[in-house]
């Protein structure tokens, strides 16, 4: 099945965050649930940009709500500074999309001391998730979609360097972070079953996209993707398989979901998952350092 945004069931009464939603995969997922009736929270590190965000998603006069709020996920305290004031201001949460993403930059760190795209992927997504998994606990069938990335594939966790203690390669620490957000999402997914809580924990990936990600790229290495996956999809294209997971009834649990043409390109599909983010106790050990560094214990 071809499955676009015209599937999308009606979103009235339900609330979502997105993150990253200024630009990009995130504006397009947070413009096709505010057109279904939904009410999107757009997350964002840059205020301005997603006021402005906003303004131009409201142009299209759709069936929701919209709010916008700063969240830098480099910064733990950002993190639950915004989690704080959501729940102050919002008594459910039925979708959290964990989208938002840093791409290849040049070395840089959060502010607690961890490679920037490790830290902003995974580890701010990670506390975000567990500030806010209580709300989502107690809103009947909610769903958490954490974005990861096909280049997972190709990654492992270093445990030794997620400080670039040793040294720093762009391209490998984005997919370590993109391989952490898989199995962060997988794990959540078994913890959550076997603490016997209704809340969906699914991945998505949105394959081959012109996106504000490829902006640390130079210009050969953006042709020379091309040439290697094909012609790059356009942003609303790439939100579908977060879309799928967030809203579709067949989606499921500790699943990935990504574009069905080898992952690149076209309409979202289950896919099968790589061994690399099946290793439990590589989970285990990624999970327990993630507690130690937010200083959060989910209650599964």
């Amino acid at each position: 099945m071809m499955w676009t945004t015209n599937n999308i069931p009606d979103q009235t009464g339900k609330t979502v965050i997105v993150t990253g939603a200024n630009v990009g995969i995130g504006y397009e997922t947070a413009l096709a649930l505010y057109k279904a009736g939904a009410k999107v929270m757009l997350a964002c590190r840059d205020s301005k940009r997603a006021k402005d965000a906003l303004a131009e998603i409201q142009k299209t006069n759709g069936k929701g709500q919209l709010e916008s709020a700063m969240l830098d996920l480099s910064d733990l305290d950002s993190v639950q500074r915004f989690s704080e004031d959501f729940i102050q201001n919002h008594h459910q949460l039925d979708i959290l999309i964990n989208n938002a993403g840093v791409s290849m930059p040049p070395a840089s760190k959060t502010k607690e001391g961890y490679e920037l795209q490790f830290g902003v992927n995974f580890i701010g997504h990670f506390a975000l998730t567990g500030h806010l998994y209580s709300l989502l606990q107690s809103t009947p069938n909610s769903r958490i979609v954490t974005v990861s990335s096909n280049g997972y594939q190709t990654a492992v966790i270093d445990f030794d360097n997620l400080k670039s203690e040793i040294n720093y390669e762009p391209l490998r620490e984005y997919r370590q972070s993109k391989l952490a957000d898989l199995i962060f999402s997988i794990e959540l997914h078994r913890r959550i079953t076997a603490k016997g809580d209704k809340v969906l924990s699914i991945a998505a990936q949105p394959g081959a996209n012109k996106t504000e990600l490829t902006r640390h790229l130079s210009e050969e290495a953006i042709q020379a993707g091309i040439e290697r996956l094909g012609e790059f999809m356009e942003p609303w294209q790439g939100a579908l398989p977060s879309l799928y997971a967030a809203v579709f009834n067949k989606a499921k649990g500790g699943n990935l979901y990504e574009p069905d043409e080898d992952g690149y390109r076209g309409y979202p599909t289950l896919t099968s998952i790589k061994e690399n983010a099946l290793d439990k106790t590589v989970a285990e050990r990624l999970w327990n350092l993630a507690e130690q560094i937010t200083g959060i214990h989910y209650p599964v």
